[in-house]
């Protein structure tokens, strides 16, 4: 079993002894501080620049993800815990929309070149290719809304919004290279 996959499924804590329960109950101060879970809960097919002991996501994994609901309802628990972290929602309906919270939530990562852009470039990437398309593309039109609303300021940059745009289409995701810092 690769180590993503015992990861996933809770049997194996990540590099430092996490275990992926443990990393979706942190508080938003948590999520915010630490910097090398993310390429867990999200990973991607390219190695990660910043974290060398995050799994990369291989073509065998990627269908095991694609046809285990188990690994995506835990995947999809992964992304609801960064929507909250960002201050957004979804709604009944499927929809991404921002939360009660957002605009608390927003101070800590809607600014110019903010880290957690990049994040959120791998969370889009990462949830498309693992089988959860709709979700990554409601969350991808809750951006591209706030984008439109950020227009005229620096908060989002039209490349880190290229990148999310590019993250959000499926015949890019597999191939896209890494989001430049």
């Amino acid at each position: 079993m690769s180590p993503l996959i015992a990861f996933y499924s809770g049997e194996k804590p990540d590099h430092a002894g996490r275990y992926i329960s443990q990393i979706q109950a942190w508080n938003d101060a948590q999520l915010e501080s630490v910097h090398d879970y993310i390429q867990w809960l999200f990973p991607l097919p390219e190695p990660s620049p910043v974290n060398p002991f995050a799994p990369v996501l291989e073509h065998e994994t990627i269908e095991i993800f694609r046809k285990a609901a188990q690994l995506r309802t835990i995947l999809h628990n992964s992304l609801a815990r960064m929507l909250r972290f960002y201050g957004f929602e979804q709604a009944g309906d499927g929809q991404v929309i921002e939360a009660a919270n957002f605009k608390n939530r927003a101070r800590n990562w809607l600014t110019p070149g903010n880290h957690n852009h990049l994040r959120i470039t791998r969370i889009i990437r990462s949830t498309r290719l693992l089988g959860l398309e709709s979700e990554s593309a409601a969350f991808f039109d809750a951006l591209k809304a706030l984008y439109a609303t950020q227009q005229g300021s620096s908060n989002i940059s039209r490349i880190t919004y290229s990148y999310w745009q590019q993250a959000s289409r499926p015949e890019v995701a597999l191939r896209m290279e890494h989001h430049p810092r």
